[in-house]
């Protein structure tokens, strides 16, 4: 199983991967640098220079319904955003 969950594909981890050669993944929440690090580097065959990680704790909704409360939440999501050396691109729309 893959480190690497999803790229993201917002308008701002879209304009860091155009000028600044960093790139955004979700990545499973247990994973750590050099496991995230080694996963791009295979995935993608480019040369990571550095990985910064980001946890978002799960949001918690409730409703009112005729049962009763609801109560829901999401999941925790960790992001990791990629340096990758210049010259290097990781190419993330070829497979759409």
């Amino acid at each position: 199983m893959s480190v690497i969950l999803k790229p993201v594909i917002t308008e701002k981890a879209t304009n860091d991967s155009e000028f600044n050669n960093r790139y955004a993944f979700y990545v499973k929440p247990t994973a750590n640098k050099l496991e995230i690090k080694r996963a791009v580097e295979e995935l993608y065959g480019v040369n990571v220079l550095d990985v910064k990680t980001m946890i978002y704790a799960p949001k918690y909704k409730s409703k009112y319904t005729k049962t009763g409360l609801q109560v829901g939440k999401t999941n925790k999501l960790k992001k990791a955003v990629v340096q990758v050396a210049d010259g290097d691109v990781i190419d993330l729309y070829s497979n759409i």
